[in-house]
């Protein structure tokens, strides 16, 4: 290593350490802030939100590490892809009830609604397929097809239980169970895209997106930035329709009531 580049690694590592310190202080005193509010609200679960941040923390750091040696690795780009689908998987399917009965659903579901999305992205040379790309925007989709599962799962079943008396109706004028509960699918296919609808609609004007905002810190024109940003949206978008769509298609042919789902 000659003197420049270390001279340079120097300075960089004094300028982390360097902002160490305010970093954690304001992180602290966030936690301080939600968790008090949530005391005070007599919330459930109040200290839930500081020990997400604390265990979201630490997963970042450990994948900073990772992606430090794997970033211009295809085999090992895809390894990290295929562990970051199969904790969302594990995560939605525990959050609709388990993941023995869960996993296949939404796995399969947010699966095609990647699958599809990945092929139209890169296919059509929207975004460069690279590596670095590739883990991006697959990291971006897996996680935004993880919550909107997540959203149109539980809120199928919400519908159902509440509305069980119709569907039973439906059940015993000899409507098949798919029948039956295709309107509450319809409605919890609409819910589960608002969130993604909403910051879609107001990116620009409420929310600066976190894709096209490390774009352009990153060196990107912010047209150049824009243009990455938009083309995620859409596939956040395509993804998440495939993939609400699906799995409430595959929950739908329901002949008894869903018992609470678990929180």
């Amino acid at each position: 290593m000659t003197a420049a580049r270390r001279g340079a690694t120097g300075a960089r590592g004094v300028r982390v350490t360097g902002h160490l310190v305010p970093t954690l202080s304001g992180v602290l005193l966030l936690i301080g802030v939600a968790t008090a509010v949530l005391v005070l609200a007599r919330a459930e679960a109040p200290w839930a939100p500081a020990l997400a941040i604390v265990r979201g923390a630490a997963q970042l750091a450990v994948i900073s590490l990772v992606l430090s040696g794997v970033i211009r690795s295809p085999a090992l780009i895809a390894v990290a892809l295929l562990v970051m689908f199969t904790v969302a998987v594990l995560t939605a399917a525990r959050r609709l009830g388990g993941i023995a009965g869960a996993a296949l659903p939404v796995g399969a579901s947010m699966a095609a609604g990647i699958v599809v999305t990945g092929v139209v992205v890169f296919g059509t040379g929207a975004i460069e397929l690279s590596p670095r790309y590739a883990l991006a925007v697959g990291g971006i989709v897996i996680g935004n097809a993880m919550t909107i599962a997540t959203i149109s799962g539980r809120r199928f079943r919400e519908l159902v239980s509440d509305q069980w008396d119709e569907v039973e109706g439906w059940l015993a004028l000899g409507a098949a169970p798919r029948r039956a509960t295709e309107r509450l699918v319809r409605r919890a296919v609409s819910a589960a895209l608002v969130p993604t609808v909403d910051q879609t609609k107001t990116t620009g004007l409420v929310t600066l997106p976190g894709a096209f905002v490390g774009a352009v810190f990153g060196g990107l024109s912010p047209v150049e930035a824009g243009r990455f940003q938009i083309v995620v949206l859409a596939a956040i978008a395509a993804a998440g329709a495939c993939t609400a769509v699906c799995l409430t298609r595959w929950l739908a042919p329901v002949t008894v009531r869903p018992t609470d789902v678990t929180h």
